[in-house]
C-alpha cells in the first residue's frame, strides 16, 4: 500500500457504506488551515479524492470533517432539530509520511468508531 491517507466510511446502523456522505480534509499549521480536498464517499465506501493528493501529506496535524446529520437526513432518517452529531470533526496526526494511514469510520447518527489502520 502506498504512503498517504485513505478513508472508508460504513453506516453500521444499516450495514452499508455511507455512499454520498460529504467530507473534507484540512491540514492544520499553527492557526492556519489548508483545505486538501472535499467530496463524497463513493459507492465502494472510500473517499476517492484522497488518492489524487497523496503527495501533499506532510508530517503534522489534520482534520477530517464529516457531514453526519446532512447524510442521515438525506437517507430519510428523522433527527432532532439539534442533532447529536452534526458535522463531526476528527483531528489526527501524521508522523511518518512513508507509512499509510487508513481511517475506517464506523458511523451512526448517534456515535462513531475510528482507529488507525494501514500501518
Amino acid at each position: 500500500m502506498n504512503a498517504g491517507i485513505s478513508i472508508h466510511v460504513v453506516d453500521v446502523a444499516t450495514g452499508k457504506v455511507a455512499e454520498g456522505l460529504a467530507l473534507s480534509i484540512e491540514r492544520l499549521t499553527g492557526t492556519n488551515r489548508e483545505l486538501i480536498c472535499a467530496g463524497q464517499i463513493a459507492a465502494n465506501g472510500l473517499f476517492a479524492e484522497l488518492s489524487e493528493h497523496s503527495a501533499v501529506f506532510e508530517s503534522g496535524h489534520y482534520e477530517v470533517s464529516l457531514d453526519v446529520a446532512d447524510f442521515y437526513r438525506a437517507q430519510g432518517q428523522q433527527l432532532p432539530r439539534v442533532p447529536f452529531l452534526d458535522v463531526l470533526v476528527y483531528r489526527f496526526g501524521l508522523d511518518d509520511t512513508q507509512q499509510h494511514y487508513h481511517l475506517p469510520f464506523k458511523l451512526t447518527a448517534w456515535g462513531l468508531s475510528c482507529f488507525r489502520g494501514g500501518a
